[in-house]
């Protein structure tokens, strides 16, 4: 490929991810606008809490779409159908498994992780209610994780699009539909988040059994050779148990902003879940570009093309620069319109103004981190992503002990933005050795 059609490529890859990962934080903000034209701060933050506690659930399985797109992607590059339906058909068996446990584990998981949270007695009962009804989706929510994994090792984030779309349109309808026509009244948006996540399943199922039934066919073939599948499986259990760490620093980050905000009040949890929100937009958007890097680097690195795997690299960091001013200059201009979006409380609007610095500030910190992310998962480099993510839980904590004290919740949000600082220099500066390494296991 020349460097044009490896921009193109990427284009390809990227414009329906983008377009896919703008649909994935709506689900929440829908549910949270609903909410907050209805409802009251406290509902926000009972949303943001229950949120935050799927997260903690959540996040523990999300190497079934990241373990799964790197080692996909790269069994893509070789040509191996066998290897391809055999990683799908194992993170298929993982989900219903985990989704499984989340339901045996609801009610001590959630009592227990409440009583570390203060907040008040109503964003409690909202929290409870919305929780309790959301959780019936964990197997649509870890199916869909499985099949996000598998459509962009398969080079294909036009199926993922067309499934977060589904999610995100059922979920609005059926949300604005339940909450303001039934007497399910604001727990409407939990019943809405169910009927759209199963829907946006069998849509999944659909195309897979379309398009992909010749790797499903030869997935089974895999299955049957014992040895050949344990290999698979073995492999897919060392990559993701650094993953697995990895993501459980993640929650330490992001369910430690939403848990340390709650205990300024309902108005400052409102303001932070927000923001929170605003945040995830952009790196959602900007990991479009990081799923082409999943995509392209596994794929090249299966096809043993050092050559192109550096051109990609440079391709998805140059776009990444690109999106990162566009988002600096949108947050400059419209950070009081874009939380205006989401909330007309005049509360939440007037507490929110000293934070807007915050907003525009972290499209340039966080870019590189988003982008390597793309970059090493499509290496199957576990280890890179796992450090990073333990350095950056050190500096999360510990900008937060200094400085809150004196700066109070601003503190809470330089500590994130420090976060992102870190996994950004350190993947930077592991890329050249690791670069190196690579290509001395590749031929040309």
């Amino acid at each position: 490929m020349t460097t044009a059609q490896i921009h193109k490529e990427v284009l390809r890859l990227a414009i329906p991810a983008i377009f896919a990962s703008i649909t994935v934080p709506l689900v929440g903000i829908v549910d949270t606008a609903i909410v907050g034209h209805i409802a009251s701060a406290s509902a926000i933050g009972g949303i943001a809490i229950s949120s935050m506690i799927f997260n903690i659930l959540y996040w523990f399985f999300g190497f079934l779409r990241v373990g799964t797109s790197g080692m996909v992607a790269q069994a893509f590059g070789r040509g191996d159908k066998e290897t391809q339906g055999g990683i799908l058909l194992q993170a298929i068996g993982i989900s219903l498994i985990g989704a499984a446990i989340l339901w045996a584990i609801q009610w001590p998981a959630y009592y227990g992780i409440m009583k570390f949270i203060p907040c008040s007695e109503e964003a409690n009962l909202f929290c409870h209610d919305y929780f309790f009804i959301r959780i019936w989706a964990a197997p649509a929510t870890l199916l869909l994780f499985t099949a996000k994994g598998f459509f962009i090792g398969e080079q294909n984030t036009m199926a993922s699009l067309v499934c977060d779309l589904t999610v995100t349109i059922v979920n609005i309808i059926a949300s604005l539909g339940l909450a303001l026509g039934t007497s399910a009244g604001t727990l409407g948006v939990a019943y809405g988040t169910i009927i759209a996540q199963y829907t946006g399943v069998m849509v999944a199922g659909g195309i897979i059994a379309v398009r992909y039934r010749d790797i499903v066919s030869a997935g089974l073939r895999h299955a049957a050779d014992k040895v050949a599948f344990k290999a698979t499986l073995h492999s897919y259990a060392t990559l993701n148990s650094d993953i697995v760490i990895r993501n459980l620093c993640f929650m330490v980050v992001y369910v430690g902003f939403t848990a340390i905000a709650s205990q300024y009040g309902d108005a400052e949890l409102a303001v932070s879940s927000i923001m929170m929100q605003l945040f995830m937009v952009f790196s959602y958007f900007c990991d479009g570009f990081a799923y082409a890097a999943e995509a392209m680097v596994g794929r090249f690195v299966g096809e043993k093309s050092p050559m192109l795997l550096r051109s990609t690299v440079r391709a998805v960091h140059l776009w990444g620069a690109i999106i990162g001013t566009v988002f600096t200059l949108l947050f400059i201009f419209q950070s009081a319109g874009m939380i205006g979006l989401i909330s007309d409380d005049p509360v939440v609007l007037e507490t929110a103004k000293p934070y807007y610095i915050w907003l525009m500030v972290m499209p340039y910190l966080s870019s590189l981190a988003f982008l390597w992310d793309g970059v090493f998962t499509g290496a199957t480099d576990g280890k890179v992503m796992r450090n990073s993510m333990l350095g950056s839980v050190v500096c999360f904590l510990g900008v937060y002990w200094l400085g809150h004290e004196s700066y109070g919740i601003n503190a809470l949000y330089a500590a994130y933005m420090a976060h992102l600082l870190f996994r950004s220099i350190f993947m930077t500066v592991l890329w050249p050795f690791k670069l190196k390494k690579w290509i001395s296991t590749l031929s040309y």
